[in-house]
């Protein structure tokens, strides 16, 4: 089954995509990983990509796409996978369903994490990194970043430059004007279901993980 998680900045994409992930036993596809694999692994679609990145531009859709096909070609995602980031725009989604269409596949469904600005602003201005081990914590549920420590290494966190409110505002209207569409494309298919992403993770993760076992059962009825 091929699931696309969506979501605005400070929804919880990535969180909720390796977990759900986990829980099914397929791979965790985010569009971030899927660049630096391939610009690190040299390949013709990495160089290409890196062009782009390196000149601070976005990588094409086209390129992208192809990156996407290379995944769905590995035999360990035959089974499915979750999409985390991709498709952003409607041209992205009408080329992963050209993709998909051709190997004979399609999404299965869409999962909106859907947020209030307000939460997204409370939770992304609270996200603090760690510039020793990289990893990343929130002040609001862990006690060693709301003490500025982090909690693997001890270094002291800190806060990105992106996580304050005017970025954060700019970021959720670019999400509007680029991924509106693109929800309305699935829509219009039947395949976009919403999860309240303000609730704490665990619950998230239960609504998530309900919502793609109730398309997982409508699937497998439909095709008896």
């Amino acid at each position: 089954m091929v699931i696309v998680l969506f979501g605005p900045p400070g929804a919880g994409k990535g969180t909720q995509a390796k977990r759900l992930a986990a829980r099914l036993g397929l791979p965790h596809v985010s569009t971030g990983d899927l660049l630096r694999a391939a610009v690190g692994g040299g390949t013709p679609l990495g160089k290409e990509a890196k062009s782009y990145l390196d000149r601070g531009a976005l990588v094409p859709d086209e390129t992208m796409l192809g990156l996407v096909g290379e995944v769905l070609d590995r035999p360990d995602h035959a089974c499915g996978l979750v999409l985390d980031g991709f498709p952003r725009t409607t041209p992205q989604a009408h080329g992963l369903d050209r993709l998909l269409g051709e190997r004979g596949r399609a999404v299965g469904v869409v999962v909106l994490l859907d947020i209030t600005e307000e939460e997204a602003v409370r939770r992304l201005t609270s996200r603090l990194s760690c510039p020793k081990c990289g990893g990343i914590s929130n002040a609001l549920v862990d006690l060693s970043a709301a003490k500025g420590v982090c909690g693997s290494c001890g270094a002291r966190l800190e806060q990105r430059s992106d996580d304050n409110p005017t970025v954060i505002a700019a970021r959720f209207q670019e999400y509007r004007r680029l991924t509106q569409p693109t929800l309305d494309y699935y829509r219009a298919q039947g395949k976009l279901e919403s999860v309240d992403a303000g609730l704490p993770v665990d619950e998230v993760a239960a609504g998530v993980e309900a919502t793609v076992g109730k398309r997982s059962a409508a699937g497998r009825t439909a095709a008896r």
